[in-house]
């Protein structure tokens, strides 16, 4: 214990290259968890989830492909965080210009923001009153045991109201098809059958996907 105590409180010139490869482990460690609720990842594998359940395409595109692209679209959006963040508190770090507690510090700050700006002020309130915190008076002074939370909780909603938008076109489908095979006598056609083409056929003519990519970015501006 006194051997951790002492390197806590040395210089920036003795943390160790060993030191330094165990908190690139751990770091690496805990990235699945980063990626899934501090990042803008909820947000997007919810919504393309919702348009494959809006398809009725429980296989179309297939799971690999809606969290592989969901993963590059995060990339994508939080490079400027990432930057910031490597910029701020990693490169400084391993060349031994400020302390781990600091890396630690100054790298929180850019996902801060990032979570502050898309976390809904009655979500935030919720954890911050349970935890019975202190109203911050800035964002850094937010606790990330409450500003993660919120921020996951706010990116839910969020997801859903935007998944629900995307359904309506689709079940307004579903039901011209249902009306129109039952005044026709056909009640033991399935009306999934016939609707399912008409609707992928819809997608496509209204390039479904860029809108769907695109009304994502934008609302992570």
């Amino acid at each position: 214990m006194s051997e951790i105590t002492e390197f806590f409180n040395s210089s920036p010139e003795s943390v160790s290259t060993s030191v330094k490869l165990f908190l690139l482990l751990t770091v690496l460690s805990i990235t699945p968890g980063i990626l899934m609720v501090m990042t803008s990842f909820t947000r997007i594998v919810i919504v393309l989830s919702f348009v494959r359940t809006s398809l009725a395409t429980p296989q179309m595109p297939p799971n690999q492909v809606i969290v592989g692209l969901s993963l590059f679209l995060t990339f994508f959006i939080m490079a400027p965080t990432f930057n910031e963040v490597n910029n701020e508190a990693l490169t400084p770090l391993f060349q031994d210009e400020i302390t781990l507690e600091e890396a630690y510090t100054k790298a929180a700050v850019p996902f801060k923001e990032f979570m502050s700006k898309h976390t809904r002020q009655k979500d935030l309130e919720l954890f911050l009153t349970y935890t019975e915190s202190e109203p911050p008076e800035s964002i850094q002074d937010i606790p990330l045991q409450a500003l993660v939370p919120a921020f996951a909780l706010s990116e839910m909603k969020t997801a859903f109201q935007i998944g629900f938008m995307i359904f309506i076109p689709f079940l307004v489908i579903d039901m011209v098809v249902a009306s129109v095979l039952m005044s026709m006598g056909m009640m033991m056609l399935p009306p999934m059958m016939i609707s399912l083409p008409f609707k992928i056929l819809l997608f496509v003519l209204v390039d479904g996907w860029y809108l769907v990519i695109k009304s994502l970015l934008e609302s992570f501006t």
